[in-house]
């Protein structure tokens, strides 16, 4: 893994894995992560209705 393009560390000094990372390891951990490419635990947007 690389800094910078697997994870970075936030202003809390946590490891956060990024988009790229999730993909590499190509599943869903159901973690709901801040940058899931699955959008995981993300509210979905209500599409109008015509």
């Amino acid at each position: 893994m690389k800094e910078g393009e697997d994870f970075y560390f936030n202003e809390d000094g946590l490891m956060v894995f990024t988009k790229t990372y999730h993909l590499k390891r190509g599943y869903c951990c159901k973690n709901k992560c801040k940058h899931c490419p699955w959008n995981f635990g993300k509210k979905k947007e209500k599409k109008d209705r015509p």
